[in-house]
């Protein structure tokens, strides 16, 4: 007795079906089966496509593993642009064996695609850690100080201490081992995680502020200087306690 095309459809939603099967969905003449199962052959092509990206981002993390450690930290920031808003680093512990995905660069995907990453890596996570640094303090060290120091502040907020970093494209003064790793978010699963976590943490606190100062919109520009936001900058001027001085052009309209 054939199968309906419901029951079909939820027997390829559970994502792996043995060759019998297949072959006999393949020989099935009914044009719904053929759609379903096309639909289920593209889905494969980007689980491995995926898989074999997950695999390839693991090298750096398997080079340590084989030197028998087990907790690598990845290590990035978001923010260091901006004209508002604080610089924001996470650390991130990855369980050795866990497999997460469409880990990549924060800034390459979807909100929606962040969003759900975030959930599933604050779900496996061995531990995330934080590190914030405000705008004032911002001007005060420089951006280049600024976004070490939250580095720094994000590994000494994980709860499990680290035995070896990888660190996105910075050098850290600390006593652990470390490797920087230039466009580390697009090449190591643990520092991808780390920009997730930076990149959504600091995304829902500018949302919050547009709540609270709505005419500089940024939910929508996350303090970057977007014309919308030059504008209302120069319509309003600046927030003391969330712009920064130091960028311009604020420090040059603050100067005239």
């Amino acid at each position: 007795m054939k199968r309906t095309i419901k029951e079909i459809a939820t027997l390829l939603a559970n994502d792996t079906i043995s060759k019998e099967v297949y072959d006999t969905l393949a020989n099935d003449a009914r044009k719904g089966v053929q759609t379903l199962l096309k639909r289920y052959e593209r889905q494969q092509e980007t689980k491995q496509k995926l898989m074999e990206k997950w695999h390839k981002m693991m090298e750096f993390e398997h080079s340590i593993y084989e030197k028998g450690l087990h907790y690598i930290a990845g290590v990035d920031e978001v923010g260091r642009g901006p004209l508002a808003g604080p610089v924001v680093a996470s650390a991130v512990i990855l369980p050795k064996d866990c497999m997460i995905l469409g880990l990549n660069d924060s800034k390459a995907m979807s909100k929606e695609k962040r969003e759900w990453l975030y959930t599933e890596i604050m779900e496996q996570a061995v531990a995330i850690g934080m590190g914030v640094v405000s705008p004032a303090e911002i001007d005060e060290l420089n951006i280049y100080q600024a976004t070490k120091k939250a580095m720094t502040l994000a590994l000494s907020d994980l709860q499990t201490k680290p035995e070896y970093v990888f660190i996105d494209a910075m050098e850290l003064t600390i006593p652990i081992p470390q490797q920087s790793i230039i466009k580390g978010d697009a090449k190591s699963v643990s520092i991808a995680a780390a920009s997730i976590i930076a990149k959504v943490t600091r995304d829902r606190y500018m949302e919050k502020l547009a709540k609270e100062y709505p005419v500089y919109h940024f939910e929508k520009n996350m303090g970057y200087p977007t014309k919308e936001h030059l504008e209302a900058i120069g319509k309003y001027g600046i927030i003391e306690t969330v712009h920064r001085k130091s960028f311009n052009p604020i420090k040059e309209m603050l100067t005239q």
